[in-house]
């Protein structure tokens, strides 16, 4: 399989990581970054000094990438593996609508589900057991995104950009 690398949607999420991080009045948080990819996100809380840093992906390939960077991370189909509760959990879903002319050995980093958004409202439901009282969840979803379903976790809107065509958002759901 394939990792997922670092491209606009990456960049523009790790940014606004960091940028959200650097406001917290500390950093003794417990933090999950959800379908991890290249390690990029877990990556920026341990450089910003997050004193708890875990990350998951599905992707066995992306596991091994991950722990080259000292990330603490486990293979799961999003929280089948992952125990406990974190303060804030972010996660750069695959958020596309099935292509068939794309190739199948990158369609589960970008592919999310049919419609493009059944892997964001699985997440969604899941993660709601995982948060901690007065926990963050961060997702970067695109307009190419069905957002019927992701609208009913109440999503915010914290961050957008335009890119070829579609807009990157990254929602907030407490």
């Amino acid at each position: 399989m394939q990792v997922y690398q670092p491209a606009e949607d990456s960049y523009l999420f790790a940014e606004f990581l960091r940028k959200y991080l650097l406001r917290l009045p500390e950093l003794d948080i417990s933090y999950l970054d959800m379908g991890t990819g290249s390690g990029i996100l877990g990556e920026t809380a341990l450089d910003i000094g997050v004193a708890s840093v875990m990350a998951a992906d599905i992707n066995p390939d992306a596991v091994i990438a991950a722990r080259k960077k000292d990330i603490e991370v486990v293979k799961s189909d999003l929280f089948s593996n992952v125990e406990g509760k974190f303060d804030l959990i972010t996660f750069n879903a695959p958020y596309l609508p099935e292509d068939d002319r794309e190739p199948t050995d990158s369609r589960v980093a970008t592919t999310g589900g049919k419609n493009g958004d059944e892997i964001s409202v699985r997440f969604l439901t899941e993660a709601k057991k995982h948060l901690n009282e007065n926990g963050k969840i961060f997702l970067l979803v695109s307009s190419l995104t069905p957002m019927d379903k992701i609208n009913e976790f109440k999503p915010v809107v914290v961050s957008k950009t335009g890119i070829f065509g579609e807009e990157l958002i990254i929602l907030e759901i407490r």
